[in-house]
C-alpha cells in the first residue's frame, strides 16, 4: 500500500517548495496564484489542465501558469513521487527585467533535463531554509528558463557591465562571508536591484552571489580543517548555521565528507 504524504517549507523571498507522493486522487480542481514547477520522480502524475488530460512520468517537469485550473492524481498504479517550486510572478517579472509580461510556457510536461536539475539542485538542503542569496539564485534561474522556453522567447538584453558594483559585491562576499548576508546587504552596497546584481554577478563571474558566498565559506573551513581544527569549530568560523550544514555544501562541492577530508589531512602530516 502506497502512503501518501507532503512536504513543504515555508514561503521565503517569493519561492516555496514542495515533495510529495499519492497512490491515487491527490488534488481536486484549484488553481495558485504562483507559477508551479515541477519534476517527477517517479510513477506517472495524471492532470486536467487547460482543457486537456496530461500526464508526467519519471524524469519529466511540468508548467503550470499563474491562476490556471488543474487538478492531480496517480496516472499509474504505483502512484507518483514528484517535487515542486512555487514561484511568485511578479518576482519573475523583476528577475527578468520586465514590467508586466510573463513568460508563457506553452509546453505543459516535457523533458528537460536543464528544468530538472535547477528543481532538484533546490531540493539539495530541503527541508532547512534556504539563504536569502541562495533563494534568489533560484528564483532567477527558474525565471530566466522560462523565458528561453516561453512562447515570445527573445535574447535578454545584455546591459552594461556595472564593473564598480560587482567588484565591491565581490569584495563584501569574500570578507563578509563568515556572518549571514542577505540579498539587501549586496543591494545597500551596490545600489543594485538584486535580480540586476544576480544577471551581471553571473556575466562576469560565471556563478551566483550565493554560490559565490558558499565557496568563500567552503575554502575557509577546509584550510581550518586541514590545520586540524574540529569539523564543529570549522563550521562556525566559516559562517555555516551548523556543521550539517557545512557537510551537505562540502560533500555536494568536493565529493567526499568533511571528516573524511580531515582525516586525509591528518594523514598526509603523519
Amino acid at each position: 500500500m502506497i502512503t501518501d504524504f507532503i512536504a513543504t517549507d515555508e514561503p521565503a523571498q517569493g519561492l516555496q517548495r514542495l515533495v510529495a507522493r499519492f497512490g491515487g486522487h491527490a488534488y481536486d480542481p484549484h488553481r495558485h496564484e504562483t507559477y508551479a514547477v515541477g519534476h517527477t520522480l517517479s510513477g506517472a502524475q495524471a492532470f486536467r489542465y487547460r482543457g486537456s488530460d496530461r500526464i508526467s512520468v519519471r524524469d519529466e517537469c511540468m508548467v503550470i501558469h499563474p491562476d490556471e485550473v488543474h487538478d492531480g492524481h496517480a496516472g499509474a498504479p504505483e502512484g507518483f513521487t514528484y517535487r515542486m517550486l512555487y514561484v511568485e510572478p511578479w518576482l519573475v517579472c523583476r528577475a527578468l527585467g520586465r514590467e508586466s509580461l510573463l513568460p508563457f510556457v506553452p509546453g505543459v510536461v516535457e523533458h528537460d533535463a536543464e528544468l530538472a536539475a535547477l528543481i532538484d539542485d533546490a531540493f539539495s538542503d530541503f527541508p532547512n531554509p534556504m539563504e536569502p542569496l541562495q533563494a534568489d539564485a533560484f528564483v532567477a534561474d527558474v525565471a530566466a528558463h522560462l523565458a528561453r522556453r516561453s512562447d515570445d522567447a527573445r535574447p535578454l538584453r545584455a546591459a552594461p557591465m556595472p564593473m564598480e558594483q560587482l567588484a565591491r559585491a565581490r569584495s563584501f562576499l569574500s570578507e563578509e562571508f563568515d556572518r549571514p548576508i542577505s540579498s539587501g546587504d549586496l543591494e545597500r552596497i551596490t545600489s543594485l536591484d538584486r535580480f540586476e546584481l544576480a544577471r551581471a554577478f553571473r556575466r562576469l563571474l560565471g556563478t551566483s552571489p550565493h554560490r559565490y558566498l558558499v565557496g568563500r565559506r567552503l575554502a575557509h573551513a577546509r584550510s581550518r580543517m586541514a590545520a586540524g581544527e574540529g569539523l564543529a569549530e570549522a563550521a562556525a568560523a566559516s559562517g555555516f548555521a551548523d556543521q550539517s550544514h557545512m557537510t551537505r555544501h562540502f560533500r555536494a562541492r568536493f565529493g567526499i565528507t568533511p571528516g573524511r577530508f580531515a582525516a586525509l589531512a591528518g594523514a598526509a602530516k603523519a
